[in-house]
Formats: structure tokens, C-alpha cells, sequence
């Protein structure tokens, strides 16, 4: 059986999908190059001299995930440049749980000022993205943000999502009507 030869983006582009699960589960300190690099099915001498260090990887791993929320709200807002339109969008991304955990694996490292400056200012083009295509104000930003940031914890704790595990009386007060969404 022949192997498909990638070309060197299709190649960076699994490794850095392969980055996102991996951190995902394990968060930026307790993931190697070398469980990546099996992940992607290539070695982890190979991940290094793509990227460098596991920090560069990681990096690479937010900048996708930070990229594919922008996406989501642009097209959203191709449709309805509205906060609403945009968080029925995001709130379909809550289904995709490494998603989330790498959002708040990223917010975790943040401590590293290398990765800090990087989730900061990805965090930031979001909020500059979300005011620019919906003309909100700051106020209206924030609330939008601060339900965005409880929607991606409780789907990373399995409150709502695909994977949700039955509600305890906490949980459904603080979900309210989310568990009855639907999620792609």
C-alpha cells in the first residue's frame, strides 16, 4: 500500500490539528512533541524542525484556534451582522470540546509571557472582530464576552455539549436553556 505524500502545508496543518488535541487533553505543560508527533503519524524530530519547540507548537495551535473562531463570526456575520447571529454561531462551535479546552488551556499558559502576549492579542483581535462586524458597543462586547467565556466553560466541563453528563441542580440553573440547543 502506497502512502499519500502531503505537501508540506497539508503536512504543518495535520500537525497542528494533532497540536490541538493533544493540548487540548493535556494543556501546554503536560503535553510532549513526541505524543504530537504520534498523534500526526510522523516523528518527533520531524515536529521540531517544522516548528522549532513545543512553545512554537503551541502557539501554532492557538493561532488555529483563534483563526477558526474569527471564521465562524465572519461568515455568520455574512449572513446577520448581529451579536445574536454571532453567538448562535460560536455557540455551535461549543461541540467541538477540544476547541474549548484549548482556548482555556491557552488562557492557563498565559503565565509564560511568550504565550501570554499571543492569547492576549488573539483574544483581543476576537473582541476587535465581534465590534467591527456588529458595531456593539463595549458594554455590549463584555456581556457578549462574558457569556461566551461561561458557554465554553460549561461545555469543557461537559454541562452542555455532545458530550454532556446529566445536569446536577447547579448546573441546570446556571445553563438555563443551553442544554436545549442544538450542537453540530
Amino acid at each position: 500500500m502506497s502512502r499519500i505524500r502531503l505537501t508540506a502545508e497539508e503536512r504543518q496543518e495535520q500537525l497542528v490539528a494533532a497540536a490541538v488535541t493533544a493540548f487540548s487533553s493535556g494543556g501546554y505543560a503536560g503535553t510532549t512533541t513526541d505524543q504530537v508527533a504520534r498523534l500526526a503519524g510522523v516523528s518527533q524530530p520531524y515536529v521540531i524542525r517544522l516548528f522549532r519547540t513545543k512553545q512554537e507548537l503551541f502557539l501554532a495551535a492557538m493561532q488555529h484556534t483563534v483563526d477558526l473562531i474569527d471564521a465562524t463570526f465572519r461568515a455568520a456575520a455574512d449572513r446577520d451582522p448581529s451579536l445574536p447571529s454571532l453567538g448562535h454561531a460560536y455557540f455551535e462551535l461549543l461541540g467541538r470540546r477540544e476547541l474549548m479546552a484549548m482556548l482555556l488551556h491557552g488562557f492557563a499558559a498565559s503565565d509564560d509571557p511568550a504565550i501570554g502576549d499571543h492569547v492576549r492579542t488573539g483574544f483581543g483581535r476576537l473582541y476587535d472582530t465581534i465590534r467591527a462586524l456588529t458595531g456593539c458597543t463595549p458594554e455590549e462586547a463584555r456581556a457578549f464576552f462574558g457569556e461566551g467565556m461561561l458557554l465554553t466553560c460549561l461545555a469543557s466541563m461537559r454541562v452542555i455539549g455532545p458530550a454532556a453528563v446529566p445536569l446536577q441542580p447547579w448546573s441546570a440553573e446556571l445553563a438555563g436553556t443551553y442544554p436545549d440547543e442544538k450542537f453540530d
